[in-house]
């Protein structure tokens, strides 16, 4: 008698147990889809998006125009084009930023969290040397492959001659590393995996999106550039942030003036 009522006494909790379990099991289902769109949550809204595009697409015309003048000219005012390129780039930064603000995102998220240690900054400059030597090797690889070598006229007008050209071209190579790491992969890159819900859809398009904007180069370039813009798409998804690649843009941005100003023809 005392095992029947047992028995008896016992099925309502494995029903209730049997139920919890399944009410469990359904709401984490639940939670497990809510979840999935958010995994790559939009830093802007979409509209804002599209104006940034359009910006970028009047800022390589822009290019367009200042490269054709510096290679057809014989005394080209290169001094005057880097000025020119430095401030649209600093004007398409605050119009990402701003789409940011309105959307109430905090601008961490595309500039990259504040430092708050010595070892932090050695940390994510140590990480830039490292990204910049196997992208330079890369580089080099896709480079031979693309036979770049056949626009290194034309590349090489773009680049400075004499101190004061190199003063400009290294202001104009930070302002290119903290930008263009803001606007495509801090930016660009998150509303991309927005759209596409995944993160190699959004490195892609963001690095496609990045070698567009440099198509004035040629051809070649536009392909090599998009290439080293999925690498530094991957070394921000994989690091979190834009801070190493800033760093390693600035610096390999810079080090082609250096050297083309030391090695002269």
């Amino acid at each position: 008698m005392v095992t029947t009522c047992k028995g008896v006494l016992q099925w309502p909790k494995v029903a209730f147990s049997l139920d919890g379990a399944i009410a469990e099991g359904i709401m984490d289902t639940s939670d497990l889809a809510q979840s999935a769109p958010d995994r790559y949550p939009r830093v802007a809204d979409p509209i804002h998006t599209i104006l940034v595009l359009a910006a970028l697409g009047g800022w390589a015309f822009a290019h367009k125009i200042s490269a054709d003048h510096v290679s057809a000219g014989a005394h080209p005012n290169r001094v005057r084009s880097y000025l020119v390129i430095l401030l649209s780039e600093w004007l398409l930064f605050a119009l990402v930023l701003a789409g940011v603000w309105r959307n109430r995102t905090s601008v961490l998220i595309v500039l990259g969290d504040r430092w708050h240690s010595v070892r932090q900054v050695l940390r994510d400059i140590g990480i830039a040397i490292g990204f910049w030597i196997v992208a330079a090797g890369l580089l080099w690889l896709f480079g031979w492959l693309l036979r770049i070598h056949e626009n290194a006229a034309a590349i090489a007008a773009m680049l400075p001659h004499g101190g004061v050209e190199l003063t400009c071209w290294i202001a104009l190579s930070v302002t290119a590393g903290i930008c263009e790491e803001t606007i495509f992969r801090g930016y660009l890159q998150p509303q991309f995996m927005a759209l596409s819900k995944s993160a190699p859809g959004g490195i892609l398009l963001s690095a496609a999106i990045f070698g567009a904007a440099h198509a004035y180069q040629g051809f070649r370039m536009t392909i090599l550039i998009a290439l080293y813009g999925a690498m530094f798409g991957i070394l921000a998804y994989w690091r979190g942030s834009v801070r190493p690649g800033m760093i390693a843009h600035a610096w390999q941005d810079s080090l082609n003036g250096v050297i083309a100003n030391v090695v002269k023809p």
